[in-house]
């Protein structure tokens, strides 16, 4: 009976250290090796030190940064305004009434202001916005902070946070009214890449690694949200000139191929 006890003890303990060496080699490739081969800054280096998550003013996660352009001022606003996106009024007492009626009387209001989030300590620089239907209460938008050392040198680089705003209602927060965006992250940053490019104001594109791969974040109201975590880059044509050849888009690594190919698998599950 005591070797038959003895017996099962070590079977047991044997059945444990299998265990925990199939979960420790999970959790090993799953936080560390993974992750760093997803994370790649190829195109530019710089990138790597950036911030990926914007604050709001009283200093929680607001929405992750998805896009980035490089180019000047000027051409970022002929751009979109090109692409059919219209720049946002700052925050005032006309513009916050404005929004207001548009949503209770649905009414257009295309230059209707955003809420300010918070990068490098500042509020967004640029904002920009697309109507969709008949007022302010559903609309794609970016906003867009200015950043000269990760530029190409000659032109600026303008981190992005794009989302979609899915209705108005009550922030799970903070009990304030605010937009409720939409939780799928990338198909706001690939649509307004495709925009752009439609308009012929982009050149080249690449992407670096952002926030990396989220299910299930979230942002400054308590609204979810998923991506893959990569940042797309678009160069902007010089001067605000139409582009005449195809965008190129520079490669990504074989690691990274192997990563957003999964993601496709799992993205329509996360809806």
């Amino acid at each position: 009976m005591a070797r038959r006890v003895l017996h099962q003890r070590l079977r047991l303990r044997k059945i444990a250290a299998i265990i925990g060496v199939v979960i420790g080699g999970y959790a090993f490739s799953a936080y560390l090796i993974l992750p760093a081969l997803w994370r790649h800054y190829e195109h530019n280096p710089t990138l790597a030190t950036a911030p990926f998550v914007t604050r709001t003013a009283a200093g929680i996660p607001g929405d992750p940064i998805n896009v980035a352009l490089v180019g000047t001022d000027a051409e970022i606003v002929a751009a979109f305004m090109a692409a059919g996106w219209h720049p946002a009024q700052p925050i005032t007492l006309p513009s916050g009434l404005g929004i207001v009626e548009s949503v209770l009387l649905q009414r257009p209001d295309p230059t209707a202001p955003v809420s300010n989030l918070y990068l490098w300590g500042r509020h967004q620089d640029l904002a920009f916005e697309q109507e969709v239907g008949s007022s302010a209460r559903a609309r794609h938008h970016v906003r867009f902070w200015r950043s000269d050392a990760f530029g190409d040198g000659t032109r600026p680089l303008w981190l992005g946070a794009a989302t979609f705003d899915r209705g108005v209602g009550i922030s799970h927060r903070t009990g304030q009214i605010t937009h409720h965006i939409a939780p799928d992250l990338d198909a706001e940053r690939d649509k307004l890449m495709a925009d752009l490019a439609e308009a012929g104001r982009l050149t080249t594109t690449y992407q670096v690694s952002g926030i990396g791969p989220t299910v299930n974040g979230r942002n400054g109201g308590g609204d979810r949200y998923f991506t893959d975590g990569a940042i797309t880059v678009g160069v902007l044509t010089i001067g605000g000139s139409v582009a005449t050849s195809p965008v190129e888009q520079l490669p990504i690594p074989p690691a990274v191929r192997i990563k957003n190919q999964l993601w496709s698998w799992l993205r329509p599950l996360l809806d």
